[in-house]
C-alpha cells in the first residue's frame, strides 16, 4: 500500500488576497508552499496517522474548501518539483529521487496541461515560463538534484523504474519482518 502526498496541494492558503493579486503570485518559488503543514502531514503519516490533505484549486489560485483523506501506508510518495528542497522533509525520506527531464519536454508538458486543464492561453503560459518557471527551476529545483539518491535521466525509463520498484519492495519486505 502507498500513500501519495501531492506537493501542489500545499500551496499557501491565499484567501486573504484578491483573485487579481493571487494570479500575480510566483507559484514557482519555494515560498509559495506551506512547508510547515506539509512537513507536519508527512510526519503524521509516518506516525501512522491519517491526514486531511488540502486540495488546491488552480482555477481560483487558492485552496478549495475540500480536503483529500490520505491514510498512512508503509510507503509514502511525496510528488512535486520541490520535493527535495526542504531539509526537514528530506530528512524523513528513505529514498530521494530526482526525475531529470529535458527543459523542452518540461515546457511542452506544462503548455499542454495549462491550456487543456487550466484554460490558459499560449501567451500566458509562455510569459510565465520565461518570467518565473525557467529562472526558478535553475535557481531552486535544479540544485536539489544533489540531494537525490537516484537521478532518473530523460524522465521515467524502464530500468530506472525497475530499480525503484525493487528498492520499494525491499523496504516493504523489511517492514513486514519487523
Amino acid at each position: 500500500m502507498v500513500s501519495v502526498v501531492m506537493q501542489d496541494d500545499y500551496y499557501c492558503d491565499q484567501t486573504h488576497l484578491t483573485p487579481e493579486v493571487r494570479r500575480q503570485q510566483n507559484y514557482d518559488h519555494p515560498q509559495a508552499f506551506d512547508w510547515p503543514l506539509l512537513v507536519q502531514h508527512v510526519q503524521a503519516l509516518r506516525n501512522g496517522e491519517a491526514i486531511a490533505m488540502p486540495e488546491y484549486d488552480f482555477t481560483i489560485d487558492n485552496r478549495s474548501d475540500r480536503t483529500i483523506p490520505v491514510k498512512p501506508a508503509p510507503v509514502i510518495v511525496i510528488e512535486g518539483l520541490f520535493a527535495l528542497y526542504d531539509a526537514d522533509l528530506r530528512d524523513m525520506m528513505s529514498l530521494k529521487i530526482f526525475v531529470d527531464t529535458a527543459s523542452d519536454i518540461r515546457f511542452i508538458r506544462r503548455m499542454q496541461r495549462d491550456i487543456t486543464e487550466r484554460g490558459r492561453s499560449v501567451q500566458s503560459v509562455v510569459g510565465q515560463y520565461l518570467d518565473t518557471v525557467r529562472p526558478m527551476h535553475k535557481q531552486f529545483i535544479e540544485p536539489t538534484k544533489r540531494h537525490a539518491d537516484v537521478i532518473i535521466p530523460h524522465g521515467a525509463n524502464g530500468p530506472a523504474v525497475d530499480m525503484i520498484t525493487t528498492k520499494v519492495a525491499s523496504v516493504i519486505g523489511q517492514l513486514k519482518r519487523l
